[in-house]
């Protein structure tokens, strides 16, 4: 006990003056930011002044919320937003597109907030402000509709696409601050109004939990008032308003008319490929279970496991804490080993497109349209990718017979003849040759060269002709590997070769592609020195670990470096295209329409009349978007399903 005992006597004099954070908080603040540090920095954001001194700083009051309730100050309304310039609007939407309606909305303007209930039938129910079962228009919402698309006055709000679904016309300036949230921080997985209010303004007034939908609503409008200044000056700060106003905001309308359009699903097709497929599965478990020699739950990964390692005794290759591993990853390395392996593949790859696909597309399709309306999202990837869910589309197996049969479900609807694909060819190899400025790689893409037997033929020191098809997939690999800034053990585990010989694969590589090797280089040596990556177009990708003690972190940051140019490059160009093509479509009023992005590939409804009509255009819009030092190539192909466009 004694041991344990802290001492008391020693003689400490105590200066409370010496104790007294001396650092400057706006810098505190910026640092807190950046690294995403939030308990710190709501922690001390009370006790920073304005002139950025640490003391004590009375918290931000926030101002009652004002309902609107009636024309006369619906009105009054308007014309302070008129007068002020612009208006800062949150709103509660109902439904899934294409079936949006706007119920409430939330008005921030000089520093008041306000809620007005725009429902037509009162969405919030008997209670409701404007409840009126018969109501066919809400003329609070009549009057108030005007300052979207009063281009007089700047609109500050979140979620633009939203309102385009609920057929809002939003005309004149428009920041929609999730866009720039994302821009200013697209490694974040959230972007909703508490998060940027946490991050851009800590020290305002959050309602209570379970405050009422006129409260939270409005303190959303607000909020987003009050964050709007410093967001959009980081905005420039970090020159990404061509960015914003080139791209991303144009690109809702795009997505706004793809989800809205959806894509037919040949509902009959669906269930009988769902009971076949239920069919292959229940005969793959049964084989499974004959090869085992034992009977056990196939969808147990420790039962798996046991009987691989245990009763078939198959190396084993990784334990964890319960068990056996028996993930992907294991299992490609036991291919060859015993039958068993190649079964459980196949039964994993067809129980997931089953849940996923057939039987999760089943309960998306709109009983209304008979059609699958995907959500597109802008904020997800780090990269500047496009995501899609609802279901996720993008994620369907391309070259495998599943996936075929998955996409064949997808059809031409009603009017339509034929579903088109146009699919950049090798987009970001084409990026790196432009970016690198490699010889091998610009002189092969520009005579029109199978690039991967090209690289081989480099790499492998021999002619052309003399490329077998395994050189060509290792080159392949490397290829695209180098692009994604794999290491010499992943490159080994794609190939299935040892880890010296992909690592001399890769060597080899950079001396015959040293344009290459020096643009990597220099991607990450300025990652180093500044502390994140940009696109061609300016799109930036903070990279905190770059310079981390940790050899893994600072090396997957690394390998972030390389990636991010090339496949962000490679996906602004693709969002250009689209918004081009999607003009020139409206343009020239015809009927086809695009339905999806999928990665480099966008797909189209097209009519039989206006084929060549649409090839053009989208020849035009895809490949003449940007000028590289190569040609952009496109391969256009169509059918009357999805599998055959493909």
């Amino acid at each position: 006990k004694k041991l344990a005992t802290i001492c008391l006597e020693v003689p400490v004099e105590f200066d409370a003056a010496a104790f007294k954070i001396n650092t400057d908080g706006n810098e505190l603040t910026h640092f807190y930011t950046r690294y995403n540090i939030k308990s710190m920095l709501k922690a001390i954001q009370p006790f920073i002044s304005e002139g950025g001194a640490v003391e004590a700083a009375s918290e931000k009051k926030l101002p009652e919320c004002q309902v609107i309730n009636d024309a006369s100050a619906a009105k009054k309304l308007v014309d302070e937003c008129r007068q002020a310039g612009r208006m800062s609007a949150a709103a509660v939407f109902s439904g899934k597109a294409p079936s949006v309606a706007l119920t409430g909305l939330g008005v921030a303007v000089n520093g008041k907030r306000y809620f007005v209930d725009v429902s037509t039938k009162g969405d919030f129910g008997q209670d409701s402000l404007f409840f009126d079962e018969n109501a066919a228009e809400n003329e609070l919402w009549d009057i108030l509709k005007v300052l979207f698309s009063d281009k007089s006055v700047v609109k500050y709000i979140h979620g633009l696409k939203n309102y385009y679904h609920a057929n809002v016309e939003v005309t004149g300036k428009v920041y929609d601050l999730e866009l720039i949230g994302y821009l200013l921080n697209p490694a974040s997985s959230k972007y909703d109004v508490a998060e940027l209010a946490a991050v851009f303004a800590p020290t305002l007034t959050a309602p209570e939990n379970g405050a009422d939908i006129y409260n939270s609503v409005s303190w959303q409008a607000f909020a987003l008032e009050h964050i709007s200044e410093d967001m959009l000056q980081q905005l420039e700060e970090k020159e990404l308003e061509k960015l914003y106003n080139d791209m991303e905001l144009p690109l809702v309308d795009v997505l706004a008319d793809m989800e809205k359009n959806g894509i037919y699903v040949n509902r009959k097709n669906l269930h009988e490929q769902s009971a076949a497929v239920g069919k292959t599965i229940a005969d793959l478990d049964k084989e499974i279970r004959e090869l085992a020699g034992a009977d056990f739950n196939v969808n147990s990964p420790k039962q798996l496991g046991e009987v691989l390692f245990e009763k078939l005794g198959l190396p084993v290759i990784k334990k964890t804490k319960t068990g056996y591993s028996t993930n992907a990853e294991v299992l490609n390395q036991l291919r060859g080993e015993h039958p068993i392996i190649e079964k459980i593949l196949s039964y994993r790859l067809w129980s997931k497109l089953k849940s996923t696909y057939l039987d999760g597309i089943s309960q998306l399709i709109d009983s209304v349209t008979n059609r699958v309306h995907t959500s597109f999202n802008q904020t997800v990837t780090a990269t500047g990718r496009l995501s899609s869910s609802d279901p996720n589309l993008q994620n369907i197996p391309v070259r495998t017979e599943e996936g075929k049969k998955i996409r064949q479900l997808f059809e031409p609807g009603a009017g339509y003849d034929y579903l088109l694909s146009a699919d950049y060819s090798q987009i970001e190899l084409r990026v790196l040759a432009h970016m690198s400025q490699d010889e091998n790689f610009i002189k092969a893409f520009k005579n029109n060269e199978d690039i991967h037997a090209r690289t081989a033929a480099e790499v492998f020191g021999i002619p052309m002709e003399e490329v077998t098809p395994t050189l060509r997939r290792h080159a392949k690999a490397v290829n695209f590997g180098i692009v994604y800034g794999i290491s010499d053990y992943g490159l080994s585990q794609d190939l299935g070769i040892t880890r010296k010989e992909a690592a001399g694969y890769i060597d080899s590589y950079f001396e015959k592609c040293k344009g290459v090797k020096t643009f990597i280089d220099k991607v990450v040596e300025d990652a180093h020195a500044k502390g994140y990556v940009q696109t061609a177009y300016g799109r930036r990708r903070e990279l905190p670990s770059i310079n981390s003690s940790n050899y893994m972190q600072r090396m997957l940051a690394e390998r972030m470096a390389m990636n991010t140019p090339i496949q962000g490059t490679a996906a602004d160009i693709i969002k250009l295209a689209m918004i081009k093509a999607h003009k020139m479509l409206k343009d020239a009023k015809l009927k086809s329409r695009i339905l999806l992005q999928v990665h480099d590939e966008l797909v189209l409804e097209v009519v039989e009349s206006e084929i060549e009509a649409v090839k053009s255009i989208l020849k035009d819009a895809m490949e003449n978007i940007v000028s590289l030092s190569v040609p952009l190539s496109i391969d256009i192909s169509m059918g009357k399903n999805w599998a055959e466009a493909k």
